[in-house]
């Protein structure tokens, strides 16, 4: 079983998606999706005195043109382990160009923590913490020498947009990654 191809987006995308979380929030280990196997793969231990600020993973069956799934950070107050499985309510987006491609980062709150049933708009999120994940993405890379501007945020109407988009590039790409995925297996 891979995640990113067999797990359901969530029958009620794009408003709740699935995330599939391959870095619990407060993490100094970058983990990642194996694109082959399936499985996490320890990608490498973060070069600057910075954890992850939420939950972060991709929404399955979606891709990017970073030949990625689409980025999902998840806000809730607990933190959950690596391949967790979460319902997760898009509330907006982080645009950001990493090496110079657009790496689209989508915000959301765990659906099912109740803390976070009031937030239905990036606006409701306190203006501190959306310092915060913009100030950890600006400078999580940079002791590795590598650039990474974040243009701004953007309200849900966008932000759906940007999950439709990923969905209908998968579809598109479905069959050409399932046979990378295949050919790599031999």
């Amino acid at each position: 079983m891979n995640p990113w191809h067999d797990l359901s987006p969530g029958k009620k995308a794009p408003e709740v998606v699935t995330a599939l979380i391959e870095i619990p929030a407060g993490s100094k280990t970058k983990f990642e999706l194996d694109k082959v196997s399936g499985l996490l793969k320890v990608d490498r231990v973060l070069y600057s005195s910075v954890h992850y600020p939420a939950n972060y993973g991709f929404i399955p069956r979606t891709y990017c043109g970073d030949h990625d799934p689409l980025d999902i950070l998840v806000l809730g107050q607990a933190q959950v382990y690596p391949l967790s499985i979460m319902r997760a309510r898009p509330v907006g987006c982080m645009r950001m160009l990493d090496q110079g491609e657009m790496d689209d980062k989508v915000i959301a709150v765990h659906e099912d923590d109740p803390e976070m049933a009031h937030i239905h708009s990036i606006k409701d999120l306190a203006p501190h913490q959306l310092k915060e994940i913009r100030n950890f993405f600006e400078i999580y890379k940079g002791l590795e020498n590598k650039k990474v501007e974040v243009e701004g945020f953007h309200d849900l109407p966008e932000t759906l947009k940007i999950i439709n988009e990923a969905f209908d590039l998968y579809k598109q790409e479905r069959t050409n990654l399932l046979k990378q995925s295949e050919s790599h297996h031999d």
